[in-house]
């Protein structure tokens, strides 16, 4: 796997004179400190290590990282307009760019055996977000340089925050705390595997899916199989919970919405005689529109209830709210087109699809214009299928730079200085 040397740019398309390009050495640096996390996985809201580390990296280039009140994830100011004495934003009118990473990686074991492997048994980062956080801190590293040459026109906001794995996401946490005030545009970048490094995916509007997560519980009075029809059949309620409720849902709703149900655990009996009193379900809700998320639990909770009344099983349903789509704004969107096409040439933009993930980046934009990018991490002509949330999931290192380079061309260009 090339770890170091990322695609080049096309020099006819990519603009060679935009300041903010990685040092060779920060470069090494950043692939070391992004191993370190991934040896060192931690779960969300327990991110202490992994803050601490960032922290001090921070401290160490001369800037004044704030914890956040839980003591885990970070934000950090960059640039004119900066209080000396506290590190916080203190301008009038000229609003900051934020740009985003999180923290926490996932309870799944580790299944490479690369040298830089977990170290911490059935946790692993399998989604990417070492190499989230890797990059918002060289971003910084770089733009707190070029603020000293005063290269940079306009503040810079980094956040580091923690639980983007736990609804409905750490993005809350980090609101409360203060992290958009001040900011007038949030960016972040998220690993895509199907992307080849050097590239980047973009797409305004709708980018990821609502995410929701679905509890059901099924009762009834027991009995003996021989005489199902003496009592409720509740492991044949439980099935007919999991296949007619997605059916009901795709009738009842706009097809176009993408609202879908799908079941992750199913669990009743313990004997084969034995009709159970109690069964239970967890799933998935995932919707591709705003509005249709919105309705989505009412729809649910009549589709539930109607399937197991049908079968005579009292059903409790516990709906948790999770995070809307990301909804990425036009303008912001052009902002990364014009930041990767500076920095690698048009050709590494391409276009990305809706997905059905979901990602608690989606907060942040219910309150700021801001966009999401997939980032490229497959290695140039591997064609092995590595997805998001496996525990042999890993990313070509060069995707880093890639990362970096593109946050301080969007901090330079969103300035104004193009």
């Amino acid at each position: 796997m090339n770890h170091l040397m990322p695609c080049e740019a096309e020099p006819d398309t990519a603009d060679g004179d935009l300041p903010g390009a990685l040092p060779s050495g920060l470069r090494a640096e950043l692939i070391n400190f992004r191993r370190d996390l991934h040896m060192h996985p931690e779960l969300g809201n327990r991110e202490f290590r992994t803050t601490a580390a960032v922290k001090a990296r921070l401290e160490k280039a001369g800037l004044r990282p704030r914890t956040l009140t839980m003591g885990t994830g970070i934000v950090c100011d960059i640039g004119p307009d900066i209080d000396t004495g506290t590190g916080a934003w203190a301008g009038a009118g000229r609003p900051m760019l934020a740009l985003r990473a999180d923290l926490d990686a996932l309870p799944i074991p580790d299944t490479k055996t690369v040298p830089y492997r977990s170290t911490v048994p059935k946790m692993a980062h399998a989604c990417g977000h070492d190499v989230h956080t890797t990059a918002v801190l060289g971003a910084g590293l770089v733009l707190a340089e070029l603020a000293e040459r005063a290269l940079l026109p306009r503040p810079v906001r980094l956040i580091f925050q923690p639980a983007e794995e736990v609804l409905p996401g750490g993005a809350l946490d980090a609101i409360e705390f203060g992290a958009l005030d001040g900011v007038g545009r949030i960016i972040a970048v998220h690993c895509d595997p199907k992307v080849e490094v050097g590239r980047l995916g973009l797409r305004a509007g709708p980018i990821t899916s609502a995410c929701d997560r679905l509890e059901v519980s099924l009762d009834g009075p027991g009995g003996h199989t021989a005489r199902p029809h003496f009592t409720t059949d509740l492991v044949t309620a439980a099935a007919r919970v999991a296949t007619d409720v997605p059916a009901l849902l795709a009738r009842r709703v706009d097809a176009r919405s993408g609202l879908a149900v799908t079941w992750g655990r199913l669990e009743a009996g313990h004997a084969c005689n034995v009709i159970p009193q109690h069964a239970e379900l967890s799933g998935t809700v995932r919707c591709l529109d705003l509005n249709a998320w919105r309705d989505a639990p009412d729809l649910v909770h009549a589709a539930i209830d109607e399937v197991a009344t049908m079968h005579r099983a009292k059903s409790e349903i516990n709906y948790v709210r999770g995070v809307p789509p990301v909804v990425n704004d036009p303008e912001v969107t052009g902002l990364l087109r014009r930041a990767m096409a500076a920095r690698r040439g048009t050709f590494a933009i391409e276009d990305t699809e809706q997905s059905l993930g979901g990602e608690d980046f989606s907060w942040y934009l219910e309150r700021v214009p801001g966009a999401m990018a997939r980032l490229g991490v497959r290695p140039v002509g591997d064609t092995t299928r590595r997805d998001l949330h496996c525990g042999d999931f890993d990313v070509d290192e060069g995707a880093i730079q890639v990362a970096v380079e593109l946050f301080t061309a969007a901090a330079l260009l969103d300035g104004g200085r193009m």
